[in-house]
């Protein structure tokens, strides 16, 4: 039938430039044809696609840390495919096939030899899809604690509270057990307090239940409560369990430490002790004086 409309339009294009670039003509179109494909797919991107996939993150309700590595991983798509795509349409197919065989053997290589990054990517994904913690959010993982400021897809920065900033691979967040207190909306906090065996352990009780009342900080309900959980060495142990709301470590650390300040403040005044270790050195003989020992010149 003739040409067909795919070719007719750079044929045409190359008529018209032929006296003016000679034998670099079809070089110069197929570049040129190249870059527009580019170009266009980068447009479309921009105008369609992004504002597409704004308006799904809107609707799954995203937060901020999950739509970054997602709209990263769109625009590589996209980008991918419109050079896929660009390779095609500026006659390039011949290049693109051994552009793929290099490609595919190159990523049996890389693959090999970014194990680890490969196992924090895909661990990254685990923590955007499960969301174990949040940007913001106090964790605590193998001894370490901090808040979290930026989760990436191969690693988490967490800074911690001596303002020290950690940069974590996603795959030590995964592969062990990892404690985030500030999960929930409230957060149930236990303190020890030590009394001597002779105090009375029912009035002790009851001022811990009474202090925790007072502040405003512990939560009504769940209410305080007060158990007997150690008969030590030395003293008798009344754990104290109290719930805090809206939980943050500043919140953690101050409502604990002013609820055992104002129980300390109440034993005092109520001559309930508390009690420290002691203890007594005895020997089976009677003292010597060392100066005794062996014979002397």
């Amino acid at each position: 039938m003739g040409t067909s409309a795919g070719t007719l339009g750079p044929l045409v294009i190359g008529g018209t430039l032929r006296p003016y670039l000679g034998p670099v003509t079809e070089v110069a179109v197929d570049a040129a044809i190249f870059v527009v494909v580019v170009v266009a797919a980068y447009v479309l991107y921009k105008a369609v696609i992004a504002p597409l996939a704004q308006r799904v993150f809107d609707r799954q309700g995203l937060d901020e840390h999950a739509r970054r590595p997602i709209q990263k991983i769109v625009a590589f798509l996209v980008l991918f495919a419109g050079v896929t795509v660009a390779f095609g349409a500026a006659g390039y197919q011949g290049f693109l096939r051994s552009l793929a065989t290099i490609a595919a053997a190159a990523t049996l290589a890389i693959g090999f030899a970014l194990q680890d990054v490969i196992k924090n990517f895909v661990a990254g994904v685990f923590i955007y899809t499960d969301k174990p913690f949040r940007i913001g959010d106090w964790i605590e993982w193998q001894g370490n604690s901090g808040i979290v400021e930026d989760i990436s897809l191969r690693v988490t920065r967490v800074r911690t509270f001596d303002n020290e900033l950690l940069t974590v691979p996603n795959h030590a967040l995964t592969s062990d057990v990892v404690k985030n207190p500030v999960a929930k909306k409230t957060l149930r906090l236990k303190f020890v307090f030590g009394i001597d065996y002779e105090d009375d352990v029912e009035k002790a009780t009851d001022i811990i239940v009474e202090e925790a009342e007072k502040s405003d900080a512990i939560l009504d309900e769940p209410a305080p409560s007060v158990r007997l959980t150690e008969l030590a060495d030395s003293y008798v142990g009344l754990q104290s369990r109290i719930w805090i709301d809206d939980p943050s470590r500043a919140d953690f650390v101050k409502a604990r430490a002013d609820y055992v300040k104002a129980v300390k403040k109440r034993f005092d005044e109520e001559g309930i002790s508390i009690p420290f270790p002691q203890r007594t050195v005895s020997g089976r003989n009677e003292w010597t004086d060392p100066s005794s020992f062996g014979g002397g010149d």
